[in-house]
């Protein structure tokens, strides 16, 4: 997978009137088509849970949406860890569309969550340890990017982004485990045993794992897997436009 990642940036910067690769477009129209078809199985085919009514069809898309910020955030490490390695600039553009499409995708992941709680916890939000440390993690990133966007030397913008980006993926380990150090969160420990749970916390019926297990690969692999390629290509196209306009004013300096 880490390969197929990488080929997006494996050139050089292109206008922003190049044609999409063939490939990135199967893709896209292959995520399309699976996102309403996980839609389908969450919204319509799965039989409403007779504990918690309607509002529990969230649940497919608020748990696949963070493996998808952590498939996501992860791509960003690699590529922060690859350009301090190389200083090639196809890896800082891998970071900075891992950590964008990942803050999206952390950001559906709480908004989803919070619209779950209010008639099952009868809150929109509540300060637990789970919760907290995602909203921690959806700041930090967000500051990756006005990190990024307050620097205006192209090489020293990468490096600080790469620093910060490698960093930063702390808060996605430390939201991912901190349900199974904190005794005192009332967040359900879906996969794997908990402080509330010794046993595990999730035990699906057959239509259950049918509905979830497409979801996981449409949310966790695709969908941010699609978008970041789109927005390696915008920034490869932002790339070709300030080498012109570099290109230009040296020019008529001279």
């Amino acid at each position: 997978m880490s390969a197929t990642l990488s080929r997006p940036v494996l050139h050089t910067p292109v206008a922003l009137s190049a044609p999409a690769p063939r490939r990135l477009l199967i893709l896209t129209a292959v995520t399309v088509i699976s996102v309403l078809f996980g839609l389908y199985l969450a919204l319509v085919w799965i039989g409403t849970d007779p504990d918690q009514g309607e509002v529990q069809r969230l649940f497919y898309i608020h748990m696949p949406s963070f493996f998808g910020a952590f498939f996501a955030f992860g791509a960003a490490l690699v590529g922060g860890i690859q350009y301090l390695r190389t200083r090639n600039a196809r890896w800082d553009a891998l970071a900075v569309s891992g950590v964008e499409v990942g803050l999206a995708l952390s950001l559906v992941n709480l908004l989803t969550g919070s619209i779950w709680a209010r008639p099952i916890w009868n809150t929109w939000w509540t300060w637990d340890p789970r919760l907290t440390s995602a909203a921690i993690m959806c700041l930090t990133y967000a500051a990756y990017l006005m990190l990024r966007g307050a620097m205006e030397n192209p090489d020293t913008r990468r490096r600080f982004s790469a620093i910060y980006g490698i960093l930063a993926f702390s808060t996605v380990i430390l939201t991912l485990m901190i349900i199974r150090i904190r005794p005192d969160t009332i967040h359900p420990a879906v996969i794997g045993a908990s402080p509330q749970n010794a046993e595990g916390g999730f035990s699906a019926g057959v239509g259950t794992a049918i509905a979830l297990l497409p979801n996981l690969v449409i949310w966790g692999i695709l969908v941010p897997w699609a978008l970041m390629w789109w927005r390696i290509r915008l920034q490869n196209a932002m790339e070709f436009v300030a080498a012109r306009k570099a290109a230009i004013a040296n020019s008529l300096e001279d």
